[in-house]
């Protein structure tokens, strides 16, 4: 593209050129390349049935479904990390998850349930 066209062209004479206040336009904000991103999305125990769609949540709280434990895969649901917070209900539960902390390892596999880790 020939300079004369350029958006830039039309900004000569204006101090910011576009860019807000003097000196607002800052150099890199979120940092260079893969700056950042060690974010996880967790999850705590207590809210593991609140994932379990309603209308089979009901069905094993209230006792109904004995011979089997609902399987909650948290990853397609945007969680990869479990935690240990709160208390779970005395029956089981499969929990599929990327990363478990030892806690809510513990509390899981009291209520009867099993972890399974997910690559």
């Amino acid at each position: 593209m020939p300079t004369r066209f350029s958006k830039t062209r039309k900004h000569r004479g204006h101090v910011s050129a576009g860019k807000g206040r003097i000196g607002k336009h800052r150099k890199h904000p979120g940092g260079r390349g893969l700056a950042g991103g060690q974010h996880q999305n967790t999850t705590m125990v207590t809210l593991l049935w609140t994932l379990v769609p309603a209308e089979t949540r009901e069905a094993y709280l209230a006792g109904q479904k004995k011979d089997t434990a609902p399987v909650l895969d948290l990853l397609p649901l945007g969680y990869s990390k479990v935690l240990g917070k709160g208390r779970l209900p005395e029956i089981p539960i499969v929990v599929r998850a990327r990363y478990v902390s030892k806690l809510a390892e513990k509390k899981i596999t009291e209520a009867g349930g099993v972890v399974e880790l997910v690559a």
